[in-house]
């Protein structure tokens, strides 16, 4: 199986999402079932449906995260320097509409664009790698050709 490289910081979010999930919602969810089972006839009962699917995806999202975790490679992206690579911080300008933005590069399992994190197979991101501060970098997004320029490259 491939590794999964991911930031320190995106493992241990991962971790604290398993746990909260094994100690607090399943045990909730299997008391949810037990009462919904109390109260009758299984076939038109709707909170017993409800637990049960909800229920599925607790244990599927486990499943999925032990798998993540297992198969990750943690990165520090402190140890790293020079030119755009995974667990960089690089803060761009939009060449168009002088908007500047900050991204950090990140694996794919820990990906969060509303906060900031690129995934490290997006175009932009794929554009990004191998470049350095003061580069221009042209990414073709759905609303057409993007150009920006790499103002700042941080490892953090």
């Amino acid at each position: 199986m491939d590794k999964i490289p991911m930031t320190r910081s995106g493992y241990q979010l991962l971790e604290r999402e398993l746990t909260e999930l094994k100690s607090r919602e399943r045990p909730a969810i299997i008391r949810q079932i037990a009462e919904a089972r109390e109260h009758g006839d299984l076939s038109e009962n709707a909170e017993y449906h409800a637990a049960r699917e909800k229920q599925g995806f607790i244990e599927g999202r486990i499943k999925e995260l032990e798998s993540i975790l297992s198969r990750c490679e943690v990165i520090d992206p402190a140890r790293l320097s020079g030119s755009i690579k995974f667990g960089a911080t690089v803060h761009l300008v939009d060449e168009d509409t002088e908007e500047e933005k900050t991204y950090q590069i990140v694996g794919e399992a820990e990906a969060d664009i509303e906060r900031g994190l690129l995934n490290m197979r997006s175009p932009l991101a794929r554009a990004l790698i191998g470049k350095d501060e003061g580069d221009s970098v042209d990414v073709q997004t759905p609303g057409g050709v993007r150009s920006y320029e790499v103002l700042a490259i941080r490892y953090e």
